[in-house]
């Protein structure tokens, strides 16, 4: 066996290691969180597209139908709003749980660190 030829590649994996190690978290908290960042914010921008919410915003006092007597942009009108109240909602859950999620990314290191530390000399 040619050990002349394993050393070398041995030390360049192990060092290769144990720098991908030490840069991990400088990688996690900037190019990922600005990665992870513009994902959760095309996420948002997303559903609330798939919502409409500001189109019906926007049409909130537009008569439905091209009715426009006063008791058919009465009933346009709240219907409307009980519209835009509700997607209102569904966008503010789909919002709480992307900023879930967003600072489970931020604290799954600190949280691994802290199991890893607490498995090493705690157990």
């Amino acid at each position: 066996m040619n050990y002349f030829l394993i050393s070398p590649i041995l030390k360049a994996t192990i060092v290769d290691l144990i720098l991908d190690l030490l840069y991990f978290p400088v990688w996690w908290y900037t190019k990922g969180f600005i990665k992870i960042s513009l994902y959760f914010l095309n996420n948002i921008q997303k559903r609330q597209e798939s919502l409409s919410f500001f189109i019906w915003l926007k049409n909130i006092f537009v008569p439905m139908y091209g009715q426009s007597d006063f008791e058919g942009r009465l009933i346009s009108f709240f219907v409307r709003l009980a519209q835009v109240f509700f997607r209102l909602i569904g966008l503010l859950f789909w919002l709480i749980v992307d900023l879930m999620i967003f600072l489970l990314y931020l604290l799954l290191p600190l949280i691994m660190a802290y199991q890893i530390y607490f498995q090493v000399f705690y157990a």
